[in-house]
């Protein structure tokens, strides 16, 4: 393999977990298959061409005013540049520490032992020394005031752990809600094969699109780019396994062995689990509106769509792959429902306004038992029952994926990237950045807008 090509293997793997233009991975993968002779066909250098054509490279901009990456928690390396100055027991930190849960957790417990601090035992009245406490432990020449600005520092660093660790969970569920299980996928699965490299890289990037203000539905992932990656995968070669973990169709299910297929399944199983968990404690905060799903005030409207994605991705592909298996039986006794998300109030309001109303799919929601309650053994719902509620409110089961799933992909023609303002379209990316620093359609009213930086 020559440099260049492990440098753009690299980089489409990188892009897995990011929120990359597809237009710019097409570009990456037509420069992938340049570095091979002869590995590219001439339908597929024509969809890649397509696609290409309006890549950030080709365009006389060459901007965008979209983040290309997914919201990352605030690290903590400044907490641990001051611990290192505060206490003996902890070096200087590399930058990349205080992203490291595990890093952050064992500087907390080697400065805590050093003022004879338990971690987790934080309650500044309770878990103190006292001036004979701290004597008694050999910390007599540390004054009051000393100690006490270790003990908060360590305090505050606990919980700001806990918030690290919290926006970490929320940021890996929200790319699954979008493109599975590809931000998972290690280099040398995804790299084995470069058809597999390229199919899984552009997916993904159609995947992780952000979503539009719309009444007409998002734009489907597969798109005619897609289907002519797929196409032309090597049936021998291709990294089957590592397709199947964002791509659960038929075609691709079929070939995996039934080990790899218990695999995924307990996979899907563990994150169903996860995402029920964060569904379950918004829930709990204060019951939504099951009748329209429409936005209230105090909803936690952005925890609970991002585990609403992440549980129908999971359950779509655990269903595919107890499909796959011919463990249709499982799904007869037990089949949790799909989980709706919160809609805007405005959304709803265009929706009435051009002659809609709620989706078919909330009577159903609203009537099933609660899916976590299913997934946890705490109440049932048997394929029978979802078919019935289904029936009773003019959906079917099947084609809507509440009881089966679809086993093939059909592909949508190719659409350039939008530029999105809080999902509104601009034509002009400059234009998009101005209007987004002024805080316009953001619903908290507008700024004086100055011209970023980047510009």
């Amino acid at each position: 393999m020559s440099p260049n090509t492990e440098q753009l293997l690299r980089e489409l793997h990188a892009s897995l977990g990011l929120r990359k233009r597809p237009e710019d991975v097409a570009q990456l993968i037509r420069d992938l298959f340049d570095t091979v002779p002869g590995e590219i066909d001439r339908p597929t250098r024509k969809a890649l061409d397509r696609a290409a054509r309006t890549s950030l490279r080709s365009l006389w901009h060459g901007y965008t005013s979209m983040m290309e990456d997914f919201a990352r928690p605030v690290g903590a390396q400044r907490q641990l540049a001051v611990s290192a100055g505060l206490f003996r027991t902890v070096a200087e930190p590399p930058e990349s520490h205080g992203d490291d849960p595990a890093e952050i957790e064992a500087v907390i417990r080697a400065a805590g032992e050093e003022i004879r601090k338990a971690y987790g035992h934080s309650d500044f009245h309770a878990d103190r020394l006292n001036r004979e406490q701290r004597a008694e432990a050999g910390l007599g020449d540390l004054s009051k005031r000393q100690y006490n600005k270790r003990f908060r520092l360590l305090r505050r660093m606990e919980a700001k752990l806990a918030r690290i660790i919290a926006e970490q969970r929320k940021r890996e569920i929200t790319m699954i809600g979008k493109s599975g299980l590809a931000s998972r996928l290690p280099y040398g699965e995804f790299a084995a094969d470069h058809g597999t490299a390229a199919f899984i890289a552009y997916l993904t990037a159609r995947a992780n699109l952000r979503g539009e203000f719309t009444v007409t539905g998002q734009q489907k992932p597969y798109d005619r780019v897609a289907e002519a990656l797929f196409d032309r995968l090597d049936p021998d070669t291709a990294g089957w396994f590592a397709i199947a973990q964002v791509h659960p169709v038929g075609q691709v299910l079929k070939r995996l062995t039934d080990e790899e297929r218990g695999l995924l399944i307990g996979r899907w199983h563990r994150i169903l689990l996860d995402a029920a968990e964060q569904l379950e404690a918004v829930w709990e905060r204060g019951p939504l509106d099951r009748t329209t799903m429409i936005v209230r005030r105090g909803d936690d409207s952005s925890t609970w769509n991002q585990a609403a994605r992440a549980w129908n991705q999971a359950r779509t592909h655990w269903l595919a792959l107890l499909q796959a298996m011919g463990a249709e039986d499982v799904v007869e006794r037990i089949c949790p429902g799909k989980v709706l998300p919160l809609i805007a109030a405005d959304v709803a309001a265009w929706h009435r306004s051009t002659g809609g109303g709620p989706h078919p799919d909330t009577g159903v929601w609203a009537e099933l038992p609660l899916p976590w309650d299913v997934l946890r053994g705490r109440a049932d719902c048997p394929e029978e029952l979802v078919e019935q509620v289904c029936r009773r409110h003019g959906v079917d089961p099947r084609r809507g994926g509440w009881s089966r799933v679809r086993t093939e992909a059909r592909a949508v023609p190719f659409r350039p990237t939008p530029e999105l303002v809080h999902g509104v379209t601009v034509a002009d990316p400059v234009l998009a950045a101005l209007l987004r620093s002024a805080g316009f359609f953001s619903g908290r009213g507008h700024r004086s807008a100055s011209a970023p930086e980047s510009l």
